[in-house]
């Protein structure tokens, strides 16, 4: 297993589309358990493969991590999922502080749908289908949403997104100073 690089906003890769995966083999299984030591190296709950440079219709999620006395994630249930598509969700929505690995150091409010049932092939290319509210779903939709090249900082308005995205620049310019 290896740690993947991970590519940052402004790069371009991230506002691309994703092709769908068309062969579940052992190359793509071997390819989504780097996707999650990936994740789980950088604290994330969820990864999508444009965000590693992959162009393919493929996320990892694990929203059920738990931290043990020393602050060090625990694996929870990670799921892998191929192609997923959002088939339904709720009229409901809810807020959630939603930060991203792509975007790092930073955190805003989204609005999403409370509920959502997602169709994918897991990592044996089985059809599968979950239902997930709350946490999971906001989770679903964030990685989801990177497949059609969207990052959260999208669903923001103009002015909370520049705020956001300045507050980025002098993060990276602070780090640069100290290197």
């Amino acid at each position: 297993m290896a740690i993947l690089k991970l590519f940052e906003y402004p790069d371009k890769i991230l506002t691309q589309k994703a092709e769908p995966v068309v062969k579940v083999d052992a190359d793509l299984e071997a390819f989504l358990n780097d996707m999650l030591q990936t994740m789980y190296a950088d604290r994330g709950v969820g990864l999508a493969a444009p965000q590693v440079g992959v162009l393919k219709r493929v996320i990892v999620i694990d929203p059920f991590q738990e931290e043990d006395e020393n602050g060090v994630l625990k694996k929870g249930k990670p799921m892998f999922l191929v192609n997923p598509e959002i088939i339904s969700h709720s009229e409901e929505t809810i807020f959630f502080c939603e930060g991203c690995l792509s975007v790092p150091g930073q955190r805003a409010e989204v609005e999403r749908f409370e509920k959502v049932t997602v169709r994918y092939l897991d990592e044996k290319g089985v059809q599968k289908q979950i239902e997930a509210e709350g946490y999971v779903s906001v989770v679903l939709q964030h990685e989801i949403d990177h497949l059609d090249g969207i990052l959260y900082i999208d669903h923001l308005s103009r002015l909370k997104r520049n705020m956001l995205l300045k507050k980025l620049e002098k993060m990276r310019a602070s780090q640069k100073a100290k290197e």
